[in-house]
Parts: C-alpha cells; sequence; structure tokens
C-alpha cells in the first residue's frame, strides 16, 4: 500500500487492520521515520511502561482510560510480532496459537479429559514445561526484567513450594529485625548495600507471610505520600521550600490529619 492510507475496517476484523497499520509503519521504504528504525531491545522499555500503565488505569478504576492503554499494550504485542516477521522468525498467528496451545494445555480439566484442576495442576504443567526447557529448578522462569520487588516475592513463593519457607509470619519478622542490625553493623558502603538489599527482601517475605501483595502495598505507600505531599505544597504555597524541617513536618501532620477527615 503506498496512498498513505490505513486499510478500511470494513470486511476485515479489527486485530487485521492493526496488523496493517504496523506493516505500514515499518515499510522500509515509504513507513514512519521512527518506526522504521526500532528494534526489540528500543521497545522492550516501552511495553514494559505500557504494562504499567494499564495496571494504573485499573488502580483508579478508570475503564475510558483502561480501554486505551490496553490498546497502547496491545500494539506493543503487534510492534514486536512484526519485527519477528521480518526476522523471518515467527509471526503475530504464531503468537497467538502458542498461547492458545498453552491455555488449553494448563487447563485440562476445562479443555480436555482431567478430572481435578485449580492452581495445583497448573503448576504442574508449568513445572513440567519448564523441565522440558531443560531448567528443572523450583525458580526456573522467574523473569529478570520484572521489577525486583515483584520478583523477591515471586522467587519466595517457588521456593515456598518446595518447603523453603517460614512456618508462619513470626519468623520472616525476626529476619527483618535480624536484617536492620546488620545493615547498622555494616562498615563500607557496598556493605550497607548488600545489607539493605537483605533487608528488603526479607520485608517482602514479611509481607508475603501476612497475605500482602508488596508490589501492591508500595505502590499504596508511593500514592500516599505523593497525595500528602501535594497538600503540604498547597498549604504553604511559594513558602514551602523556605521552611525548616520542624515546619514541614507540621503540614506533614496537617495533611495527614486531612487525609482521615
Amino acid at each position: 500500500m503506498s496512498d498513505g492510507s490505513t486499510p478500511p475496517a470494513n470486511g476485515r476484523s479489527d486485530l487485521a487492520r492493526l496488523v496493517a497499520i504496523m506493516a505500514r509503519l515499518r515499510d522500509p521504504v515509504d513507513g514512519c521515520e521512527w518506526d522504521t528504525v526500532q528494534t526489540f531491545d528500543t521497545i522492550a522499555p516501552y511495553t514494559i511502561e505500557e504494562a504499567y500503565e494499564v495496571a494504573d488505569a485499573i488502580a483508579r478504576a478508570d475503564m475510558a482510560e483502561l480501554r486505551d492503554e490496553l490498546g497502547d499494550l496491545l500494539l506493543q504485542v503487534i510492534f514486536h510480532a512484526r519485527m519477528a516477521e521480518e526476522a523471518g522468525e515467527f509471526a503475530l498467528p504464531d503468537v497467538i496459537a502458542a498461547i492458545s496451545d498453552k491455555m488449553e494445555r494448563r487447563h485440562p480439566h476445562i479443555f480436555g479429559d482431567a478430572e481435578t484442576g485449580g492452581h495445583h495442576l497448573w503448576e504442574e504443567i508449568k513445572a513440567e514445561e519448564r523441565g522440558k526447557k531443560g531448567d528443572d529448578s523450583a525458580l526456573a522462569g522467574v523473569a529478570l526484567s520484572l521489577p525486583a520487588l515483584l520478583r523477591a516475592e515471586k522467587l519466595q513463593k517457588r521456593a515456598s513450594r518446595v518447603g523453603f519457607d517460614w512456618p508462619d509470619a513470626c519468623g520472616a519478622r525476626a529476619k527483618v529485625i535480624e536484617e536492620i542490625a546488620e545493615v547498622d553493623a555494616a562498615t563500607s558502603d557496598s556493605e550497607r548495600e548488600e545489607e539493605i538489599g537483605d533487608l528488603l527482601f526479607a520485608v517482602v517475605n514479611w509481607a508475603r507471610k501476612h497475605g500482602i501483595e508488596p508490589e501492591a502495598a508500595l505502590r499504596a505507600a508511593n500514592a500516599k505520600f505523593e497525595a500528602r505531599f501535594r497538600s503540604m505544597e498547597s498549604s504553604a504555597g511559594a513558602e514551602f521550600e523556605a521552611l525548616d524541617l520542624e515546619g514541614k513536618e507540621q503540614l506533614w501532620r496537617e495533611a495527614k490529619a486531612r487525609a482521615r477527615d
């Protein structure tokens, strides 16, 4: 197509229309200058960003925004699939077929002959799939690109499934206290960094033992801090930065009180 138009929706699926739009954008002769030079590596950060924007829209219960952000995330899938097709690796139909096969395989109680199912069976099948890929570790498949807090939780859950876990939250709490002491005892910046990492890992474990998702808890804490800080700035106006710490602490207490009202 060289007339600069996108294919009409009539007579074709919406997905096929989007696929054709991406092919047009990636056209090496008359495509978009920005789109044609992108690679898997340059697009990957946008893919991660769009996933977070989907989560943000869900957290705000903004359905109109969620619709738009899901579209942006879908575009990322189309983008990666198009680049793979150009490289002769695979195309979007292969992606769709692979996930369809996987979902049917992991739900034999729905699509097959198995009489029992649920999360336990799902995990057994996933473990079997990892073994076929040559990595039978309980920790296999936990992506390195995950946010560190979320990856810590996933690693701990995997270890827990094979019996490496505290029996209750008390053991996890004691480990947090132990790690705080080790941070205090650190004698160099590198040692302190390592011990703070261990402390954060222990806090994730403690949260997990209480049934709390640490990533969600930290997102909520971030939102709370931002709202209160903005309230402080609004109350003080242009004088905010010049206030001493005691003055800022007073504004913080007032902001907390307003949030409770």
